[in-house]
């Protein structure tokens, strides 16, 4: 990793080999910094108070070797990165404002596919981790990732079951406590449609009626209008002298038909004007049945005002303004699918009852099966993890689990007796400790020093390993609040577990770094800074120095420099 402007850190590089890494430095040189770029490299919260004063940015940038088909390259792949060699380049920019930036592969990319890739490839513990392990929450997630398909294929089909029921009885609550509200609601859309159904509009009623209504209010000019044109154009019998407009096109069209055979064309001419006289006699036809046929009754005048006024009416209250009549034709339809609805709400009832309880028998069923699969995982995992305590001088100490459940009459039934349940069932998972013969298991939180806790820790994630193993593991002062045989014997498992993955230890304790392959060193310079000079690998006399400080606090103690060789030489022996 490269890191610039982060905490105390000016510029520094930071090279992680294979095996087993220690990391270490003074108080306050920068080590947990190494802790927190690498967060940031995979998902972790950017916080602005990270960035050095006086820069504008923070920047991290990594090189994670990636195994060929491991799933966190099939995903990088997936999100556009581009593996290099195997390995895939990572950066995090994080503003002194807030904003973070995140590239993989030379794409960028949301914070949340690094957060997603972390879990294959990092596992990282700290104190806070080891605080999180007291939450019966994360007790029971544990062991569920230790039991692995025999607790995750019941779990999902629980999981399934469950968010059904929850669906199923909010809807039931919600028809029930609704129950009255919903009764009125029918009764509101009953009155409508019935209202509705009195009236029996028509589509486009309303626009029909005030053509006829305008028709009739002026049916005494409109008739002689019609009459007027029907004169002009066909002549008036009360009036023989009188000159139409058939009569005075039927003379043209007859003068021209006379001479037409001399000029074809005049004949097209005489054609048209002939086109023209049975057009207007057409016209003159259409007027006169036009003037016959129109009504001037008053009385029906009146029938379609009064027509009209109910469906105004109508439009008031269950349209919209401008819509017509085809708008409360449109509310009719949907109101009488929503009376179906609330209609059913009995019926309903009754068959989400139905399911309700169906899904609480199964639900049962599933908890048994998920309390069984815990139980026989917990009796592995817990003898296990008993096995690591007593290679990390802890001989005496065994591990077991409390599995129960509480009692609740509105819960599911498991093993004859209603219980509470949850989103992932009915089980409390406890972690228990007996440190040595005779103490009662206790809870962990409890029964656990502090740095009986840490190596708890350990063994737990040392279990893991084999089980759910990922590349690399990172521990932040695992090793507080132990010291003497038991910090050697915790050094001694990291070598061991080192074997199989990398292991990265930023650690205060001598005799957990004498253990590592390789050993870096965090220091500032005089300014208060950490340079790219800052992070180096410690050879031969550096090393030896570096541990007599750790053990004394002072790097040319004969005393402490023999006990520092001396841890040396057990950590290569055990190798």
């Amino acid at each position: 990793m490269r890191i610039r402007s982060l905490g105390v850190i000016d510029d520094a590089v930071v090279e992680l080999s294979p095996g087993f890494t220690a990391v270490t430095g003074e108080t306050g040189a920068g080590k947990t910094m190494v802790v927190t770029s690498l967060g940031l490299l995979l998902g972790g919260r950017a916080d602005p108070a990270l960035v050095r004063i006086g820069s504008e940015k923070a920047v991290v940038e990594g090189r994670v070797t990636v195994p060929a088909g491991a799933s966190a390259a099939v995903r990088a792949e997936e999100a556009g990165a581009e593996l290099d060699d195997g390995a895939l380049l990572i950066s995090r920019t994080v503003s002194a404002e807030g904003r973070s930036r995140a590239h993989l592969g030379g794409r960028s990319v949301p914070v949340g596919l690094l957060a997603d890739l972390a879990d294959d490839l990092v596992a990282v513990h700290g104190q806070t981790d080891q605080q999180g392990l007291l939450k019966l929450s994360r007790q029971r997630q544990a062991l569920d990732r230790y039991a692995g398909d025999g607790v995750v294929v019941p779990l999902a089909k629980y999981g399934e079951a469950y968010r059904r029921l929850r669906a199923v009885a909010v809807e039931l609550e919600e028809i029930v406590t609704r129950a009255r509200e919903r009764a009125q609601e029918a009764d509101m859309l009953r009155y409508g449609l019935d209202e509705i159904a009195a009236v029996e509009p028509r589509a486009g009623e309303d626009v029909e009626l005030a053509e006829e209504a305008e028709r009739l209010g002026h049916a005494e000019a409109l008739s002689s209008a019609a009459t007027a044109a029907h004169s002009a154009l066909a002549g008036n019998p009360e009036d023989p002298e009188g000159i139409d407009a058939a009569t005075l096109v039927a003379g043209a069209h007859r003068a021209l038909e006379a001479v037409r055979s001399h000029d074809p064309a005049l004949a097209v001419l005489a054609d048209r004007i002939g086109e023209v006289g049975i057009l207007l006699g057409d016209v003159a036809g259409e007027l006169a049945g036009y003037a016959d046929d129109l009504d001037a009754d008053p009385l029906r005048l009146a029938a379609v005002e009064e027509r009209r006024a109910a469906l105004t009416a109508l439009t008031r209250k269950y349209g919209q303004y401008g819509d017509g009549i085809d708008a409360v034709l449109a509310w009719a339809e949907q109101g009488a699918a929503r009376l179906t609805e609330l209609d059913g709400d009995d019926g309903r009832i009754d068959e989400l009852t139905a399911e309700r309880d169906a899904l609480r028998t199964e639900l049962g069923g599933l908890a048994q099966a998920l309390t069984d699969a815990r139980t026989e995982a917990a009796e592995r995992f817990a003898a296990a993890v008993t096995a690591e305590l007593g290679s990390l001088a802890m001989p005496h100490a065994r591990v077991s689990f409390a599995i129960r459940q509480t009692e609740d009459p509105e819960g599911v039934e498991v093993g004859g007796r209603a219980v509470a349940y949850g989103p992932a069932g009915a089980d409390e998972v406890e972690l228990l400790l007996a440190p040595h013969p005779g103490a009662p298991p206790r809870p962990i939180a409890k029964g656990a020093s502090g740095g009986e806790l840490s190596r708890v820790m350990l063994a737990v994630e040392v279990v893991f390993a084999g089980t759910d193993p990922v590349p690399t593991y990172l521990f932040d002062e695992v090793d507080a609040g132990v010291g003497g045989k038991a910090a050697v014997e915790i050094g001694r498992r990291l070598a061991k577990l080192a074997k199989s993955a990398q292991v990265v230890v930023v650690t205060h304790l001598p005799q957990v770094a004498a253990f590592a392959d390789r050993q870096l060193l965090v220091e500032k310079t005089n300014d208060g800074t950490v340079t790219r000079s800052g992070v180096k690998v410690l050879e031969g006399e550096e090393r030896v120095r570096e541990l007599s400080r750790m053990l004394a606090g002072q790097e040319d103690s004969e005393t402490a420099r023999a006990h520092a060789e001396e841890l040396l030489a057990t950590a290569r022996a055990d190798r």
